[in-house]
């Protein structure tokens, strides 16, 4: 006899669909009134068209701010993805005393108030002259996105059987060797995977841009300025833009997703 199929909560259902709804209603209204040829959004729509689109992509300020942002995101991405690996594998390799607290340093950045991290790296960076400096935004950016790096790769280290560095070891592979030859391969998804996280993270975070980027305004920034002077359609447009952006990096980066390839692979 086949046991009985459990029988689906429908109102776990209904609670998670009223979640996504509250979270998701208003950027869908943001992408549908991007397309509204009305300058203020109302219902009925007066019809569709792309040129607030068109505007934002001739807009000189908002070129900059994208660029700006890319190239911020870029480099925050490779630099704490490094960190975020090193201080991964020291987790998994060594043990020594206080790694419980070297861990929770590492973990820290996400966990305070933005505004406060924001306001403490200003006052920091002013001190050595990085304030106002695109070298300053990157900094205060991989402080952000290196512990995103560093959990993801230490999920993926944690399916790692130790014995084989050791087996490793025995057969005559140097520790640089085994590190180049095994480890940094098993890690290679998880490592693509925190390429994109951590640029997407860098891409649309506000907050410390808006303390230490001077002059150089990032696009969320930019976006800021666009607001306290008018209400324009163009904010929709881009709006629309950068989530497709930012969805664009979360789902390649669910590409590499370690859980999946760790099944695979085992």
């Amino acid at each position: 006899m086949n046991p009985a199929k459990p029988r689906p909560n429908l109102w776990l259902y209904g609670y998670v669909g009223v979640i996504f709804a509250f979270v998701f209603t208003p950027i869908i209204t943001t992408v549908v009134f991007a397309f509204d040829v009305n300058r203020y959004p109302s219902l009925p729509m007066g019809g569709l068209t792309l040129d607030w689109f068109r505007q934002v992509l001739a807009d000189a300020s908002l070129s900059r701010g994208v660029r700006t942002s890319l190239s911020v995101a870029l480099c925050s991405a490779v630099v704490a993805t490094a960190l975020g690996f090193a201080g991964a594998y020291v987790d998994y390799r060594y043990r020594f005393l206080g790694k419980n607290l070297y861990l929770a340093l590492l973990t820290l950045p996400p966990l305070v108030p933005v505004v406060i991290l924001g306001l403490a790296m200003l006052t920091f960076q002013s001190r050595i002259g990085l304030a106002g400096s695109v070298q300053g935004l990157i900094v205060g950016h991989i402080v952000l996105c290196a512990p995103f790096a560093l959990a993801l790769i230490r999920m993926r280290l944690a399916s790692l059987d130790p014995d084989i560095e050791a087996a490793a070891w025995n057969l005559g592979a140097t520790q640089l060797s085994t590190l180049r030859s095994v480890i940094l391969p098993f890690c290679l998804p998880t490592i693509l995977a925190c390429l994109f996280l951590t640029a997407a993270v860098s891409f649309d975070e506000f907050m410390i841009a808006w303390f230490v980027g001077g002059t150089n305004e990032t696009l969320p920034v930019r976006v800021l300025a666009m607001l306290q002077g008018q209400v324009s359609p163009r904010i929709n447009a881009v709006g629309t833009l950068v989530f497709g952006l930012s969805i664009a990096l979360v789902l390649i980066s669910q590409l590499f997703n370690p859980g999946r390839r760790g099944r695979t692979q085992n």
